[in-house]
């Protein structure tokens, strides 16, 4: 049950925290395995990886003959509970204290607040681009720099990305929230001074800080998730905030077209209507800014789950983030994820980007539908994040599930390309809306993954990495759809995206599923658990088999 900050930890009994570089054994160890220490040595709870406290004189000097391990130096972060072997029991009358935990009633008001900064970052991110007829007339600018407006928010996520992780992991959560919701006040009050047909600059330089705003806001689900909710809810508190993206992205689709209508034969009323969409935009986001400056905190008082809590009492100067960047790229699963993801991702940006001139070709004088038809994809969407959000707390199936929403993803896009040209725009409603349910439903499912096969490495880094991977895709997505559209007609873009989405199928199925996260979690709870450095899940054994013999060297 969710507890205030006041009351946080009263469900659970009071324990010390791991020492650094420590994790908690429950249970009772064996002589040489813990410190009965609880306050001036080594902390209670806390087992080191060579059988023996690392401060402790038999650690320093080698002494009763044990042989000393020495971790290569990404070994050191790379740390999981393992549960022992058949036969292998912990003796010991009491059992060792863990971490407190518990859950803050707070982490309702940080998770809405940034999914509504996130819905208005996301709304500005397509405003154009489905009236991008209306805004090119206005402008008397090509198709191609109405377009620029959204890829601006793809080029500029991939050069920032590894600052704005940077700056998530060394200065925290609640700096990065304010920034990414600052940013976006701002792009969207300089918006308002474009509303004249010869200052479309001042348009784009609006949306560039919008952009900037982004890569402080698209990598923070997973690590809002992680640092506020508890191991049952976490994947559903990250499709929460991921389904702010995608409310915004759908509120964009429905109300620019009725805010903004095709009147360009009126330029005075249609400067007018551009104009009563900025500002509006621009009051919601300076309200939620404000609300992000008061209600947003950095963490909890106590860390919501046991694997939370192991990374947490990690002191900051053992954290080094190149070493972090360097470990997600030695991981092949995360490696493999990383392209599949963007693939996927970058099809849902080029599809929604060009929805308009997709629609529009078939369906002359439509731009209403067109934004329906957007808005019924991603509202079909924001109900697959939720549902595979609760799929995955309940089942943890993490590669099943994302390979078959891929494989439904796929097949959703073959219908909708080849219905398009039928001549009855409900059909395409009812394809949209399918391809919008898996393809968008994807989007938490992926961070999740990458949060489970990467831990303890940050959730910010691996979402970032993810996301600048989609950015990067979107952009040479969208460029070629665009080019086959305009020169062979949708289904040839279409086509092209089909044949990138089986390619990702096929990455997929090639991922290993090795949940770090979930092995740590449901180990604490069982109270049956080992510390062991990880290379790869195939040293698992046999590091337990060493750590075993060290210990008994060690008595």
């Amino acid at each position: 049950m969710a507890q205030s900050d006041d009351e946080e930890g009263i469900a659970v009994a009071p324990g010390h925290p791991p020492a650094n570089g420590y994790l908690p054994v429950p249970g009772g160890a064996p002589a040489g395995k813990t410190s009965a220490e609880p306050q001036n040595g080594t902390k209670a709870g806390c087992l080191a990886l060579n059988g023996v406290p690392r401060d402790s004189p038999a650690a320093a000097s080698g002494a009763l003959g044990s042989p000393q391990t020495h971790l290569a130096p990404e070994e050191e972060t790379q740390v999981r509970l393992l549960p022992t072997g058949a036969g292998e029991e912990t003796p010991g009358p009491e059992r060792t204290q863990v971490p407190r935990t518990a859950l803050s009633t707070r982490r309702f008001v940080v998770l809405l607040i940034f999914s509504l900064y996130s819905l208005v970052n996301s709304f500005q991110w397509i405003q154009y681009s489905i009236i991008s007829n209306v805004f090119e007339g206005f402008y008397g600018v090509s198709l191609l720099h109405i377009d620029w407006l959204s890829m601006v928010y793809m080029l500029a996520y991939v050069p920032l990305i590894f600052p704005a992780t940077w700056l998530l992991d060394t200065r925290g959560l609640r700096l990065t929230a304010l920034l990414g919701s600052g940013l976006n006040c701002l792009g969207a009050w300089v918006k308002c001074g474009s509303v004249q047909q010869h200052l479309f600059w001042v348009t784009m330089l609006g949306q560039s800080l919008c952009s900037v705003a982004q890569v402080f806001i698209l990598g923070l689900p997973s690590r809002i998730a992680s640092v506020w909710f508890g191991p049952k809810e976490v994947s559903t508190a990250c499709a929460t905030a991921v389904l702010g993206n995608q409310l915004g992205t759908a509120v964009g689709f429905l109300l620019p077209p009725v805010l903004v209508p095709n009147t360009q034969n009126n330029t005075d009323l249609l400067a007018h209507n551009i104009s009563t969409m900025f500002y509006g935009t621009s009051a919601v986001a300076t309200l939620l800014f404000i609300l992000t400056i008061i209600a947003f905190k950095e963490k909890p008082q106590y860390p919501p789950s046991q694997a939370r809590a192991a990374v947490q009492d990690s002191p900051p100067e053992e954290y080094s983030y190149k070493k972090s960047i360097w470990n997600l790229f030695k991981n092949i699963p995360f490696v493999l994820l990383l392209i599949t993801y963007g693939i996927i991702t970058g099809v849902f940006y080029s599809v929604s980007t060009l929805l308009n001139q997709i629609i529009l070709t078939y369906y002359e004088g439509e731009e209403v539908n067109a934004g329906r038809i957007g808005l019924t994809l991603v509202v079909a969407g924001m109900v697959g994040s939720i549902l595979c959000g609760l799929w995955l707390d309940y089942t943890k199936t993490y590669k099943q599930t994302t390979l078959i929403v891929y494989i439904l993803s796929f097949f959703g896009m073959v219908i909708f390309t080849f219905t398009l040209d039928l001549g009855y725009i409900f059909i395409v409603f009812i394809t949209g809306g399918v391809l919008g349910f898996f393809m968008t439903g994807y989007l938490p499912l992926g961070f999740e993954f990458a949060v489970e096969i990467t831990y303890p490495e940050s959730e910010g880094t691996s979402s970032g990495l993810l996301n600048a991977a989609a950015q990067i895709f979107g952009i040479l997505f969208t460029l070629a759809q665009g080019k086959l559209t305009s020169e062979y007609g949708p289904k040839a873009g279409n086509i092209f995206l089909c044949v990138w989405m089986f390619v990702g199928i096929i990455l997929t199925a090639l991922i290993k599923s090795d949940l770090r996260r979930h092995n740590i979690n449901i180990g604490l709870a069982n109270g049956n658990v080992k510390a062991v450095p990880v290379d790869s899940p195939t040293d698992q054994e046999s590091k337990t088999d060493t750590m075993s013999k060290q210990s008994e060297s060690a008595i």
